[in-house]
């Protein structure tokens, strides 16, 4: 199997409770109530994709971690009996819980009937497995029955520590020769008195009319949705002038399941526009987020866990988080037999402590299927956004004012 990369152990020192717990999510809305037969075919595939895996540590110092084949799976999870349609994403939140990466099963198919009608399935994983387009990937190789075999490791560990060392000494040589790079503190977690970490939210908006207003406005699909969070963000009372958005950019070349992607960043003015902001995304793409300070990124590679994460600590939290998954593949528009209704996908973090929030303040993540684009919101700011019908009048509050028809899950 492959060797992580990068982001992957990011994301697994996360799981290991070194920064913001994190799982990726996709959820599905049908009109009927789903057989437990066609859950069960579904979750057996899932089980032998490339979901199917767990991290296996390297034996020799500064060789990277790799993946290897795991077959073992929570049970599929169904509720006992339907849920109220106002609860269904508090219900949603709460499928995050017990992944592991590393020594158990990392993902958890888990499905619900809703009252009055229909059913809701959520199928969660360790964001150390994949990212969002990773998580698609995945999930369409599963469904359609596509063969997936990862290609097998050609390194020894020593070979690949030999490798990364190399990476690592020259790129710091390289770094130092352009002076001692200052040590940029990462962000302090916030704390609140609230309950509760975070509210949730999903809209669905007509394809046509967002792409329509964002051409009107000389801007693209893409910056509008910029425009429109940060909008939201400070439609829900957040002060600050400026407001600085993380941006994930997909890097594959080809179709893989992992975590393919940089980030970069740009900082929103409340007079910015979607043309404006499409030129500044345009700037953006051209200057990724490096970490850290300067030095081969290889370097967190080598470096004990802990002392990685200090240096890596809110690499790529902003203010706000904008997520474009893009078009989501057709084989997931359905279940079976059972056309999709809704399907949403967002990241969740089970276990965030209201006295841990980090700085970002709103994730958005944006997803196309068909004539329809789904907007799911994380707010993780319990002083301004208290609840999740308080998430959803911020956010109809602002694209009503674009004149953009939503309707909430």
């Amino acid at each position: 199997m492959s060797r992580l990369g990068v982001v992957d152990e990011i994301f697994l020192r996360s799981h290991r409770g070194m920064g913001t717990p994190i799982a990726l999510q996709g959820l599905w809305r049908t009109a009927d109530r789903i057989e437990p037969a066609v859950l069960g075919s579904i979750h057996a595939a899932l089980r032998q994709g490339p979901l199917g895996r767990r991290v296996v540590r390297p034996q020799v110092p500064g060789a990277r971690p790799y993946w290897r084949a795991n077959d073992r799976a929570h049970p599929l999870l169904i509720a006992d009996s339907p849920i109220p349609a106002e609860e269904l994403l508090s219900w949603a939140d709460a499928q995050g819980f017990d992944l592991d990466p590393e020594f158990g099963p990392g993902w958890r198919l888990s499905a619900a009937r809703v009252e009055g009608g229909g059913s809701i399935v959520s199928l969660t994983c360790s964001h150390a497995l994949a990212d969002g387009r990773g998580l698609a990937i995945a999930v369409d190789l599963a469904l359609t029955g596509t063969d997936f075999a990862e290609a097998a490791v050609v390194q020894s560990d020593w070979s690949d520590a030999r490798r990364q060392w190399s990476t690592v000494l020259s790129g710091t040589v390289r770094a130092l020769r352009r002076g001692v790079p200052e040590r940029v503190a990462g962000p302090e977690p916030r704390s609140t008195a609230a309950e509760h970490a975070t509210c949730s939210a999903v809209l669905r908006i007509p394809a046509a009319d967002w792409d329509e207003l964002a051409a009107a406005r000389g801007g693209t699909a893409n910056s509008l949705f910029v425009h429109l969070v940060t909008k939201m963000l400070w439609h829900s009372g957040f002060t600050d002038p400026t407001l600085t958005v993380s941006l994930p950019v997909d890097t594959r070349d080809e179709p893989r399941v992992d975590n393919d992607m940089a980030m970069t960043q740009v900082v929103v003015t409340r007079n910015d526009d979607p043309a404006t902001i499409r030129e500044k995304c345009r700037a953006a793409y051209e200057h990724r987020i490096s970490s850290p300070e300067g030095m081969p990124e290889e370097l967190l590679q080598v470096l004990p866990d802990r002392v990685a994460h200090r240096l890596s600590r809110g690499a790529g939290e902003r203010d706000v988080l904008c997520s474009n998954i893009g078009h989501l593949p057709p084989s997931l528009h359905r279940l079976g037999p059972h056309p999709c209704t809704g399907i949403a996908a967002r990241a969740i973090h089970p276990g965030l402590l209201p006295t841990q929030l980090p700085r970002t303040r709103l994730s958005a993540y944006l997803s196309r299927i068909d004539d329809t684009y789904t907007l799911a919101l994380v707010a993780l700011d319990p002083d301004h956004i208290e609840s999740d019908q308080a998430l959803i009048q911020v956010a109809t509050g602002v694209l009503d004012g674009f004149g953009l028809l939503s309707t909430s899950w």
